[in-house]
């Protein structure tokens, strides 16, 4: 099995390792070997009859992907087409319906300055993509941040961060806010690429292989800490507003004190959801950062709002559902335990998550039962699906890029 995340210590990044982390009692690992540690053992899938086959509307290819690298990179739905990127540099544009591709841009060559003879040295792209102002945004591990054409992937401008930019930028009122691994958080005019204002955020000695993707709402900024704490900034300004703690660092070791908050926190109406890789899931009030409730749960994974509910995937690959108002958790599941199950994304009356090899499974909202299973491909999936109307969008780490529909919603639709 291969193994995506990584951790930092002083600021480097340890090797890839084949083993999953294991918050809830040190690191989580997976492994099929019977004679390990049951709580590292990786779940076989059991035999399903699907309630329903998917439809694949179409299928294609996105460069090499990201290969086994920690990425977040994730295909999104503006203007009409679907972006996606390489950790290589490609950046490709598809037609939403059709899925003919639009442009191809190349940001490890973006200014067309390679020659016939020189190799192709990858651009380590790992933030983004996200839309907006016409433009579609990317970060690096370079701490290069670009700015693109949404029509024909033509750049429009670059900037520089101290740090890899290793989770997407955040976008509002014209202003392009982008977090990196360093602690150094930038503020960017989105139309020109101009620095508008930068903070400093202390980073522990011992962090995961992961940062918070900055949030924007009511003109402010929520970003969360390897610290374990979630913050607001100012959007116009960036001075520092309240800071909340969500992880609780309860161990007696340095790795068992990892508490970083990596989930983007969801903002649904006048309150705040965030969850720590160590610690808690909690509701916020927005206006104050005052705790409404908080849940034990672990996650460095995306959480879905919907409706009432709040779905998660936690660091065991474990799936719940909870009432969003008070937080009681309504089911479980642990049919994928170890799996490197992604985040949950909200289709129709289901839930889709993916898995290490390549599995999309849907499971029922009301029940949390595994209905259908699609595979896109074997080299696995990491990241949570994007749906946009009734399509859902999954990448492979090979970069294999599908456009999915359920034919429950095919039949809502006639």
């Amino acid at each position: 099995m291969r193994y995506f995340d990584k951790i930092f210590f002083n600021g480097f990044s340890a090797k890839k390792v084949l083993t999953i982390i294991l918050l809830s009692s040190s690191l989580l690992a997976c492994s099929s070997n019977d004679d390990e540690d049951p709580s590292t053992k990786v779940a076989e899938l059991s035999n399903l009859d699907n309630a329903f086959d998917v439809e694949v509307i179409w299928e294609r290819s996105v460069g090499d992907g990201v290969a086994d690298y920690f990425s977040r990179i994730k295909p999104i739905v503006a203007y009409g087409k679907v972006y996606s990127a390489s950790r290589m540099g490609d950046v490709v544009a598809f037609d939403q319906q059709s899925g003919k591709r639009a442009w191809l841009a190349d940001l490890s060559d973006i200014n067309n300055e390679r020659s016939f003879w020189d190799s192709r040295v990858s651009a380590l792209v790992a933030g983004g993509p996200i839309a907006g102002l016409n433009k579609i945004f990317l970060g690096t591990e370079n701490g290069e941040v670009f700015a693109l054409d949404a029509e024909t992937g033509e750049l429009v401008w670059k900037a520089k961060i101290k740090g890899e930019v290793i989770t997407a930028p955040a976008i509002d009122s014209g202003v392009l806010v982008v977090n990196s691994a360093s602690g150094i958080m930038k503020a960017f005019d989105a139309n020109t690429g101009e620095e508008l204002w930068k903070v400093e955020q202390d980073v522990p000695a011992l962090t995961l292989r992961g940062i918070s993707t900055p949030v924007i709402a009511s003109g402010g900024v929520l970003i969360g800490s390897g610290k374990g704490e979630l913050g607001v900034y100012i959007l116009e300004k960036g001075q520092a507003g309240w800071t909340t703690e969500v992880g609780e660092a309860t161990g007696s070791t340095e790795l068992q004190r990892v508490i970083d908050l990596d989930s983007a926190p969801v903002v649904f109406g006048d309150k705040i959801y965030a969850i720590s890789a160590r610690g808690n899931l909690v509701a916020i009030e927005l206006q104050s950062g005052r705790i409404l409730w908080k849940r034990q749960y672990s996650s460095y994974r995306q959480i879905a709002v919907h409706r009432n509910d709040i779905f998660i995937t936690n660091t065991q690959g474990h799936i719940y559902a909870l009432n969003r108002i008070n937080g009681i958790e309504r089911w479980s599941n642990v049919e994928l335990t170890n799996r490197g199950v992604t985040g949950p994304a909200v289709v129709d009356s289901y839930i889709v998550v993916g898995d290490f090899e390549g599995y999309l499974h849907w499971l029922d909202q009301d029940t949390g039962e595994i209905v259908s299973r699609h595979k896109v491909d074997s080299s696995g999936i990491h990241t949570t699906p994007t749906v946009s109307g009734d399509v859902l969008y999954s990448q492979s780490r090979d970069g294999d890029l599908q456009a999915i529909v359920t034919p429950e919603i095919i039949s809502a639709a006639q």
